[in-house]
């Protein structure tokens, strides 16, 4: 598994968000996690992500490396959140590992069980 973190870009808007949701989040472990992350990341305007970058609201298809399955999930806000239309939100494990990333990057990240599993970023849609 990769222990290497990918660089990760959010938009101010986002940033700005997600920074004020943390404080909601009542799984402590994942508001630790989504607050490192949005350390961690490269801040920059709207207009600015591009188009293959996952941010809030956007469709992201990704593979599951430990069973190679492919998923389709839309990120989203705790309120809008439906996981039998794939919506998942941020606040979730999944969630927070999947904001920033971009086409074709790896992610280590850890379920609720504690288990370490990577993801990749296939395609970002709109």
């Amino acid at each position: 598994m990769s222990t290497t973190l990918p660089p990760l870009i959010i938009s101010s808007e986002d940033h700005d968000s997600l920074s004020s949701l943390l404080t909601v989040i009542s799984d402590e472990t994942v508001a630790d996690y989504l607050a490192r992350e949005l350390d961690r990341a490269t801040v920059t305007s709207e207009a600015e992500i591009l188009s293959r970058v996952v941010t809030m609201g956007r469709t992201v298809t990704y593979r599951d490396d430990r069973d190679g399955q492919s998923r389709t999930v839309t990120l989203v806000y705790p309120k809008d959140a439906n996981i039998a239309t794939g919506a998942i939100s941020v606040t979730t494990p999944i969630g927070a590992a999947l904001i920033g990333l971009s086409e074709g990057q790896t992610i280590t990240w850890e379920t609720r069980l504690g288990n370490a599993r990577n993801l990749t970023i296939e395609k970002v849609g709109a």
